[in-house]
Parts: structure tokens; C-alpha cells; sequence
């Protein structure tokens, strides 16, 4: 029986045809004829059954779909993501960093510490100056760099300091993966990318977890040997490049130190005496060399800005003597820069050891003796390889107990809880941390920290 001849009062299950049912020959309408209207040995489509291997097969197919859809879109977000943050070489970093508190040095103020950060930088060393072929031939070779990667090259190994120290290493143009996104001075912003860094790594610093207690000490994520908590980087340009893009760049890899090491610094209630820098960096294209020195303070309604100050600015090919110079200052810089990174570490280590002993051990045992500030490495730390420096002060090592009963109010308001043993556990931090002679203003102003600002100045400049 033809379809359209069926009786209206017949139920769907009718219209669908048996196995036996015979369809009457129409050859015209047999091409229109629909799946399952016929079975003609022809080969016909089908209509599938609701089976529950149909829907399987159904299933899987509508899952491949939705995975090339996700591909795609995947796809998409990740370009989305990519245009929210701005890299340092972008046109809009200048402002976005601006915005963010990173001023420039013609905004910042110049550091409580300056003078004592030139003097530093300016001393004497043991080791024998460049001479004069070793200039000509640096002079030489600068003039003939072609970008700046053989710059970068070129540079580093006529007036970088190279430490015979394994836990002390160099790094190159490499991303901060393991720092935190969006925590003020970076928002909207890449992760800092120096050309170069110079630090400890993180296995210094066991038993203490400084990764889990300190927001941005850590660099590189995922490695047990990352570089944690270090005070220098430096920033190149090849020939005829934009050394104020450079400059800009030493401004956000030097923020991000500065942005660590108060976090070190908060976690142990001990903030730095206000204005005080204890981070450098340096910006060259291989001619001029400008070193930079970084802290934080706050504002009056309480934003927090990153200023950069130059230190020193010098002409590397002018003559033999400039040369020297420059030499002799990026290298007391590096001599400085370590000597604060051993200093931080030794004492969130004792400040560790403490809390855990439950603020009960003496003051001076176990804490070995740490640089006074504006001196050059101790030969405790046994770094200086064939690039010794000369000044020697043996005052340093007594210095440190001498200082801390100065700061003795200051750790009993953070350690209030060990009100028993607050003159024990007062002294070790306060010896420490008299010689670091810490960098920067704190990030957050806690009630412990504003009633330490008075005493700490104290005995930070006694060690000079």
C-alpha cells in the first residue's frame, strides 16, 4: 500500500515497513523515495535504529567535534591572553609601568644610602687593573659588534667578575617564570626578562622553604636550583641601540628585586631603614655604562613606588683610565650585590632556625659572621677567587652583637609570643640584619614594622 493512500488513524509505528512487506514497483518515485521505504535489493540509505551502539558511535563522533572546537578556541583565548600583557620592548610598557609606580630617575628620589653606594663602588682593588692592550683590544672589538648578542658576549668577559662560587651563578636572558603575575609593579606586564642576573640558588637556603614563605624569591618555576633572591642585573643594547629602552628594562628587573627582598624582609618583621637601596643594576651598550640603584617607598595617600637612581655613569672607550674605572665599578657593584644576597639568606635562615626552636637560641651561635655594609666580601664566604678585593676591616665581626642590643625592643614587639626569651631572641635577627644593611622601602606597613623604623637607621649607620 502506497504511503500517501495510508489511513490517517494509523499509528507512526505502522508507516515503518516489515521485513516481509511487499512495495508495489513505481520505477519514477523509487528515487525519492526515503530510507527504509523500501526493501529493494538497490542499495538504499538507511535510517539508523536506537540502538545503543548507534548512540555510542553517535557519541563519538560529536566528541571529535567538540575536541576540534576546543582546539580552536583554545586557540583563540590563548592570542586573547597574549594581548593583555605587554612586553618590555612593546610601546606601551613606558606607561604601563609608569602607571604601575616605576618611576624613572628624573622622578625618583635619590636613596638615604647614595653616597655610601658611590663610595663603595669606587674603592680600590687588589687585583691588577686592565691594562692598557687589554683596553685597546676591548675598544677594538666594541667597535666591530654587529648586534647584541656578540655585545653581550664582548662585554661580559672583559669587565664582568666571574665567582668561583658553585652556589653563586650566572644567568642570561632568561624569563622570570616563577614569579607572581599582578602584584603591583607588574600588572598588566610580562615577567622581567634581564639580560643578565647573578644570584644563589635555592638549595641555599634549606631548611627554610623560601619558596612557600616568600612571594617572588624564587625566579624559575619548577626548578630546585633556581636562582633565589638576588641584587644585580644588567640590561644591554647592541651598537646604535636605544639604551633608554635599556634603562626602562633595569627599571622593572630592578623592582622586581626590590619587591622580593621586602617580602623577605616583611616575613621576619624587619623591614629596611626607610630610603635605603641594596639593588643594582646596570644598563650598557657596550660604550656607556650607567649603574642604577633601586628601593621602594611609600607615597602619602599610600601607593607604593619603585624609584631608580644612577649611581655612576661611564664612557668605557674615552681612554685607558675610563675603562678602569668602569671596571673597577661594575665589579665592587657585583662585590656588594653578592655580599647582600649571602647576608638576606643567612638571616631568613636564622630567623627560621628561631621560630622553630621557639625563639630559645642565643644570640651569636651558629650565625656566621655576615659583611658590614659598604665593604667589599668577606673571606668568610671564601668567593673572591683570583679577583680578591683588598679592603679587609676585621672590626666587621664583633660589630654585629655589639649592634643588636640597640634593636633589642624592635624583635620583642614581633616576637611578643616568646615574651620569656625576647632578649635571647632578639639579638640574632638584629645581628644580622645590622650588617646587611638591607634595601628599599616595605611593601606593606604592618603595625610591627612602623614601630621598628625608629631603631633600625640606628644601628645600620653605626656600621659605617
Amino acid at each position: 500500500m502506497d504511503k500517501k493512500q495510508t489511513s490517517p488513524e494509523l499509528s507512526q509505528a505502522e508507516l515503518l515497513p516489515t521485513q516481509g512487506e511487499q512495495v508495489p514497483a513505481n520505477p519514477p518515485s523509487r528515487k525519492r523515495q526515503i530510507a527504509g521505504d523500501s526493501d529493494d535489493d538497490k542499495p538504499q540509505p538507511k535510517r539508523a535504529r536506537l540502538t545503543r551502539k548507534n548512540l555510542a558511535l553517535f557519541d563519538k563522533m560529536g566528541k571529535k567535534k567538540t575536541s576540534q572546537d576546543s582546539i580552536t578556541e583554545s586557540q583563540k583565548t590563548k592570542t586573547t591572553l597574549t594581548t593583555k600583557t605587554t612586553s618590555t620592548t612593546a610601546s606601551g610598557f613606558a606607561l604601563q609601568a609608569h602607571k604601575n609606580g616605576i618611576l624613572d630617575p628624573i622622578g625618583s628620589k635619590p636613596p638615604a644610602n647614595l653616597e655610601d653606594l658611590r663610595e663603595q663602588h669606587a674603592r680600590s682593588r687588589a687585583t691588577v687593573s686592565p691594562t692598557e692592550s687589554e683596553y685597546k683590544s676591548y675598544a677594538r672589538k666594541v667597535a666591530r659588534v654587529p648586534n647584541e648578542a656578540t655585545m653581550v658576549v664582548e662585554t661580559s668577559r672583559h669587565i664582568l667578575k666571574e665567582y668561583d662560587d658553585g652556589a653563586y651563578y650566572q644567568s642570561f636572558n632568561r624569563s622570570f617564570t616563577g614569579f607572581p603575575d599582578d602584584v603591583g609593579f607588574n600588572d598588566g606586564l610580562l615577567a622581567p626578562q634581564p639580560d643578565f642576573v647573578e644570584g644563589l640558588e635555592m638549595g641555599e637556603y634549606d631548611p627554610f622553604p623560601v619558596d612557600e614563605q616568600v612571594d617572588g624569591a624564587v625566579l624559575y618555576k619548577d626548578n630546585p636550583r633556581s636562582m633565589t633572591l638576588p641584587h644585580l642585573a644588567g640590561e644591554w643594547k647592541g651598537p646604535g641601540k636605544n639604551m633608554e629602552e635599556a634603562r626602562l628594562q633595569s627599571a622593572y628587573d630592578g623592582a622586581a628585586f626590590v619587591f622580593a627582598r621586602n617580602q623577605a624582609l616583611s616575613y621576619m618583621g624587619k623591614p629596611d631603614p626607610p630610603g635605603h637601596a641594596e639593588v643594582t643594576t646596570f644598563a650598557t651598550d657596550g660604550t656607556t655604562l650607567n649603574l642604577f640603584a633601586h628601593y621602594a617607598a611609600k607615597t602619602e595617600d599610600g601607593t607604593l613606588e619603585y624609584h631608580q637612581c644612577r649611581v655612576k655613569s661611564i664612557n668605557l672607550i674615552d681612554s685607558h683610565e675610563d675603562f678602569k674605572d668602569g671596571y673597577k665599578h661594575l665589579r665592587n657593584a657585583q662585590d656588594y650585590a653578592k655580599a647582600q644576597s649571602y647576608a638576606l639568606k643567612d638571616q631568613l635562615k636564622e630567623h627560621y632556625k628561631q621560630q622553630r626552636g621557639g625563639g630559645l637560641h642565643p644570640v651569636a651561635t651558629g650565625v656566621p659572621p655576615l659583611p658590614v655594609p659598604g665593604i667589599e666580601p668577606l673571606d668568610a664566604y671564601e668567593d673572591e677567587g683570583d679577583y680578591e678585593v683588598v679592603e679587609h676591616q676585621p672590626v666587621h665581626q664583633p660589630t654585629p652583637p655589639t649592634s643588636s642590643k640597640h634593636r633589642s625592643g624592635k624583635t620583642h614587639a614581633h616576637h611578643s609570643h616568646h615574651s620569656h626569651s625576647t632578649p635571647h631572641s632578639s639579638k640574632a635577627p638584629s645581628s644580622t640584619h645590622s650588617s646587611t644593611h638591607n634595601s628599599g622601602g616595605k611593601r606593606k606597613a604592618s603595625s610591627s614594622q612602623s614601630s621598628h623604623g625608629s631603631s633600625a637607621p640606628v644601628s645600620k649607620h653605626r656600621s659605617y
